[in-house]
């Protein structure tokens, strides 16, 4: 007899053969769909790894995140990242400062006096010139 590693409530396995049945999911998604199911239909750990080309901790984790939480686990959590640095007005107002007036004494705007002149007037605390090239790049 084979063991049930995961019991799906009635309600849980038709959402989860529905949303298959959709045909568009991101593949993490689908990927921890199909193993709940495998799961609870008494595929081992070690099968539902194999058959879906990830790793056995993977699938232990997605068990264990199914028996906390439901079937939140399917959507990924959100991710911190690096905080934003310049904001969209900081980014306006580089941008307007390329526009502007070239300043006495020089032939055009260089990156490096761009980023030296936003600090100087405050549009940010510090900023690389390559910065201000990928800032002025997202311009259209």
């Amino acid at each position: 007899m084979t063991k049930q590693h995961v019991v799906l409530s009635e309600a849980d396995k038709q959402f989860l053969e529905e949303l298959l049945s959709k045909g568009s999911l991101k593949v993490r998604k689908q990927k921890r769909a199909i193993a709940l199911l495998g799961l609870h239909r008494g595929q081992t750990l070690q099968s539902v790894s194999q058959t879906l080309g990830v790793s056995y901790p993977s699938v232990l984790s997605w068990r264990d995140a199914y028996e906390q939480s439901g079937l939140l686990l399917l959507d990924d959590k959100p991710r911190s990242g690096r905080p934003v640095e310049i904001s969209g007005e900081q980014r306006a107002k580089i941008t307007a400062l390329a526009c502007s007036k070239i300043p006495e004494g020089h032939a055009k705007w260089s990156l490096r006096l761009l980023a030296d002149k936003a600090v100087e007037l405050e549009f940010c605390e510090h900023i690389s010139y390559g910065h201000v090239r990928k800032i002025l790049k997202k311009r259209p």
